[in-house]
């Protein structure tokens, strides 16, 4: 093919480059000049045009379009006539994109004159879409070109569509104190959305206590009558042993993978029980935001085996989107900075593993534990420090005193922890912005580690729950954000606020401190090792 400046006296069957205005009509871009064309373009005094001469053997841009497309081998896609040397594809149903990259690469790497251009692999689908074009850049390619590129793409399925095929899913939601069952019916709405766009719907509904047998229990009925089984949990799986997997296993099944590298989806558990995908949902899919738990949904219905492997290379483009509650690499501005934290440091209990002496009365370098917590809670950037007392109160109060902290006794200390959880909240002044929550107990947390927790509350937007974490698992203190203290006030006996955070659907920020989110001094061996010193 020539490319250039075309005289009019050679210009018949030239293709135009540009569009050209001879006076009374307009020759258009592609345009195919005829002996009319020429004779008006030499009456508006245009001397020659900018134009493409086909030589012997080249194949215009529709033909070659077409022809690339029908030596494409593909299913549930069809091709649509080629226009402006392009051929489009289209889903014949919704479902999931797959493609071949080796071979879209090998078809582009012939010519830059031929190209393919797809959605990434993976791709939810609807019926209709486009999932791929053929596009020849000039107007014209040599045959020899088209030969290749065809032969390049000869190999295999180069792309397909999966359609979806409609499940019977069976649906398990755990349930334990200040869990709202307006959280389990929007779950369940939520769910029921998801399922629709393939089709799908949901088999039957339990919910069962947060353990493995009430788990187990549920996962063999509902999966009697159901393709597939999604299971909710109150708590969210901080192990691979946790509730969710366990309970997989001990009604038969296996877990074939215990967490994600998808962010938000992360804790997805996927697992099968026979022929029925176990899948235990991140707290995440509660929202009916793309998360991982998408991913993973979609491919199973579609009929694709997603197996440990595919999950693990999920990573790459597995950052899905920005969470206003999650830490990111950026500055906090405005208001965040501004979010106030208030300590409440739980300093009621009895000491019961103990044997007999207040743990908290201990010595650590001549000071009482509580002291020691509390002196590091006010030195904190916290706004202010509540300090709970219950079992030997007044000598608690005043192993404290001086230290400016608020003191609020709970009568109520002997019905567990939620009751001083409960009371150290309500006692917070009305522009709290969350409650870092602070165990009397634990004497290797540092200043310099409660300020780390109240930083990233606030680099955060002041909306998150941060807690300190160890190699990945999940320990004290923690900060709980306003939103949780209506939760809070709900609570019954000896539980933390751990469960609130699958309940409330926010997402949790881990801070590694170190083992001193685990090292608190429940018997006297552990006090010991503490290098603490009993006192009667």
């Amino acid at each position: 093919m020539r490319f250039g400046p075309v005289a009019l006296n050679e210009a018949e069957g030239a293709i135009l480059a540009h569009a050209v205005d001879t006076g009374e009509r307009r020759l258009r871009k592609a345009h195919v000049l005829a002996k009319d064309d020429i004779a008006a373009l030499r009456a508006a005094g245009v001397s020659e045009v900018i134009a493409a001469v086909l030589s012997p053997g080249d194949v215009g841009e529709d033909a070659a379009a077409t022809r690339l497309a029908q030596a494409l081998r593909f299913s549930g896609i069809e091709a649509k006539p080629a226009a402006t040397g392009r051929v489009n594809l289209h889903a014949t149903a919704a479902g999931v994109f797959t493609v071949d990259k080796g071979l879209v690469d090998a078809f582009n790497a012939v010519d830059p004159a031929v190209t393919i251009a797809t959605l990434a692999d993976l791709s939810r689908v609807a019926e209709g879409q486009m999932v791929a074009t053929v596009k020849i850049i000039p107007f014209a390619v040599p045959e020899n070109v088209v030969a290749r590129a065809a032969a390049a793409v000869s190999a295999g399925t180069i792309f397909a569509v999966h359609a979806f095929r409609p499940f019977r899913v069976g649906l398990i939601q755990t349930v334990l104190p200040g869990l709202k069952a307006s959280v389990l019916d929007k779950t369940v709405r939520i769910t029921e959305a998801r399922l629709a766009r393939s089709g799908s719907r949901l088999s039957g509904e339990r919910r069962t206590a947060h353990d493995v047998a009430a788990v187990e229990a549920a996962i063999r009925v509902l999966a009697g009558d159901s393709d597939m089984v999604v299971v909710f949990g109150a708590s969210a799986m901080c192990d691979p042993d946790d509730v969710i997997p366990a309970a997989i296993r001990a009604a038969g099944g296996t877990v074939l993978r215990a967490g994600m590298p998808v962010d938000p989806g992360n804790l997805l558990v996927l697992g099968r029980l026979g022929d029925r995908p176990v899948l235990g949902a991140p707290g995440c899919a509660r929202s009916p935001k793309e998360n991982g738990f998408d991913w993973v949904l979609d491919r199973l219905v579609a009929g694709l085996d997603v197996s440990a492997a595919d999950i693990a290379g999920m990573g790459v483009g597995g950052l899905l989107m920005e969470i206003p509650t999650r830490p990111q690499p950026r500055e906090a501005t405005g208001p965040a900075l501004a979010a106030k934290v208030y300590a409440v440091v739980l300093a009621a209990g009895r000491s019961s593993r103990m044997g007999g002496p207040n743990k908290l009365m201990a010595l650590f370098d001549g000071k009482p534990l509580v002291r020691v917590t509390t002196e590091r809670a006010t030195a904190s950037r916290a706004a202010g420090t509540v300090l709970v007392t219950g079992h030997q109160a007044d000598r608690v109060a005043a192993a404290a005193a001086g230290l400016g902290a608020t003191i609020v006794a709970n009568p109520d200390y002997a019905e567990g922890l939620s009751s001083s959880l409960k009371a150290g909240i309500a006692a917070l002044p009305a522009d709290a912005a969350g409650a870092l929550v602070v165990l009397g107990d634990m004497p290797g947390v540092s200043v310099h580690d409660l300020d780390r927790l109240i930083e990233a509350f606030r680099a955060a937007g002041g909306t998150a729950i941060v807690r300190a974490a160890h190699g990945g698992k999940r320990g004290n203190p923690v900060v709980l954000p306003r939103s949780l203290f209506a939760g809070v006030a709900a609570l019954e006996g000896d539980t933390g606020a751990r469960h609130l955070v699958e309940a409330e659907g926010a997402t949790v920020i881990d801070v590694e401190i170190g083992e001193a989110a685990f090292v608190d001094v429940d018997t006297p061996d552990a006090m010991a090792r503490a290098g603490g010193v009993l006192q009667d």
